[in-house]
């Protein structure tokens, strides 16, 4: 009997602002997905509770035993914990390969950084399948880069290659002081910027807003934005640029964003949204849950 007519895998990516699952035939076809809100403010325990929850539901509903299961998630993955994840409190703290064995069963779980996952998914499947080198641009609720050169997603020493949300932004004329990319442009400081403009709708409404001071406020974030891909491209002159995220939904921010890097770059890369908007990090966890049994079974 076949592996893919007696088990199944499982995708996870925890965000900021959302959860999202899969459950998936071994060779990474998608058969079922359910998302939640992470509600980050209610910490971390709870939200892991919440999507575990869901993912032992999916996988009872099912009927069939789970093969492997693979975690994208904001951050630095150590085996005792994550660094470089402040959008949920307590993140750093847990164990995920862990928390999934305890409930869904003993069994291979890789956890990976969501944008580098997102990478994965977009050099196997996705916008970098024919384009290489490639850079891969998370713009959601944090911001975070991640490089592929020769088919390969490249970590870094410590694992936190493209973490350029920590990127300094010098003073002038937008700060007093300077601060990280992240504190500039994300979509979690992009809706409190909406909210303190009275306007609803979070982010989109703040970057849809036709006034010129709230349209100057806008390009100014999405400059610095920008100056730091100008930056990466320098260093990596990739072929293709892969936006992915709940920003890329604007159209202004894309357009502006490939207008800088054609300006300031003498050799331009292609600028492209990724073929999967929002689920670029799941399609990743998917496919290290495949390559885990593929591996499992060789």
């Amino acid at each position: 009997m076949s592996t893919s007519s007696t088990g199944q895998i499982l995708g996870i990516d925890f965000g900021g602002t959302k959860m999202a699952l899969a459950l998936a035939e071994p060779d990474g076809t998608i058969v079922e997905r359910v998302r939640l809100p992470t509600h980050a403010g209610d910490g971390a325990e709870r939200a892991l509770a919440r999507a575990l929850d869901a993912a032992e539901k999916l996988v009872s509903e099912s009927g069939r035993p789970l093969l492997a299961a693979g975690v994208a998630t904001p951050g630095v993955v150590r085996p005792d914990g994550i660094d470089l994840a402040p959008n949920v409190p307590g993140w750093g703290e847990l164990r995920l390969a862990d928390a999934l064995r305890a409930r869904l069963g003993d069994m291979p779980v890789p956890v990976w950084n969501d944008v580098n996952a997102a990478a994965l998914a977009e050099s196997r499947h996705g916008r970098l399948v024919d384009a290489d080198p490639g850079l891969v641009l998370g713009l959601g609720t944090g911001v975070a880069a991640a490089l592929v050169v020769g088919g390969r997603v490249m970590p870094g020493f410590h694992g936190a290659a493209g973490e350029i949300g920590y990127t300094l932004v010098g003073s002038g004329p937008l700060h007093a002081d300077e601060e990280h990319l992240e504190a500039i442009f994300g979509g979690r400081v992009l809706d409190d910027l909406a909210a303190a403009h009275d306007l609803d709708g979070g982010a989109a409404a703040l970057v849809a807003d036709p006034r010129p001071e709230l349209s100057d406020l806008v390009d100014r974030r999405i400059d610095a934005l920008a100056r730091a891909v100008v930056a990466m491209s320098l260093l990596l002159d990739p072929e293709r640029v892969v936006l992915f995220g709940g920003l890329t939904g604007s159209a202004r921010i894309v357009s502006r964003l490939t207008q800088q890097l054609h300006t300031h770059l003498v050799f331009g890369p292609d600028v492209v949204v990724s073929r999967f908007d929002q689920d670029a990090p799941l399609v990743g966890a998917v496919t290290l849950a495949g390559d885990a049994v593929a591996v499992d079974l060789a």
